[in-house]
């Protein structure tokens, strides 16, 4: 974020407006796609579900939208837009629900969204046998007369 804050008077959220979470405008995009009840100006409503959903996304905090789709790939992209669909559709089910009063649970979700994996190579867990294992006594070397 801002490496020196000294230089910076922050007296408004318009100061610091030019850096956000690049899901936002994604995830709600899709509540108004999603949600009559949204898209009829219930603010209160669509903050709720933005919120769920959000939560259940990666953070990807970026200056410039383009920052963050110039490296993705159309496989990435659409990768995205399939996960941004799903925690929308699960977070309007979850607010709906406690609403009518209902305990719901959200469905575990993977939240690995990053368009540079495929440059690098899984981790792997190096076996490291010595580590592990005890070593063994050396036995003593018998010579023969």
């Amino acid at each position: 974020m801002l490496t020196n804050t000294r230089n910076y008077s922050l007296d408004t959220y318009e100061d610091i407006d030019f850096i956000h979470n690049y899901y936002e405008r994604l995830v709600l995009q899709e509540i108004l796609t999603q949600s009559s009840r949204a898209q009829n100006g219930d603010r209160d409503f669509l903050a709720d579900v933005a919120c769920v959903a959000l939560n259940r996304m990666p953070p990807r905090y970026i200056r410039h939208d383009v920052d963050m789709t110039f490296f993705m790939s159309p496989q990435d992209i659409q990768e995205i837009e399939h996960k941004v669909i799903k925690a929308v559709s699960d977070a309007l089910i979850y607010v709906e629900s406690r609403e009518r009063g209902e305990d719901p649970k959200l469905p575990a979700v993977e939240v690995s969204l990053i368009g540079t994996r495929a440059s690098k190579p899984p981790k792997t867990a190096k076996l490291v046998t010595s580590e592990i294992a005890p070593k063994k006594a050396a036995k003593p070397k018998t010579t023969k007369k």
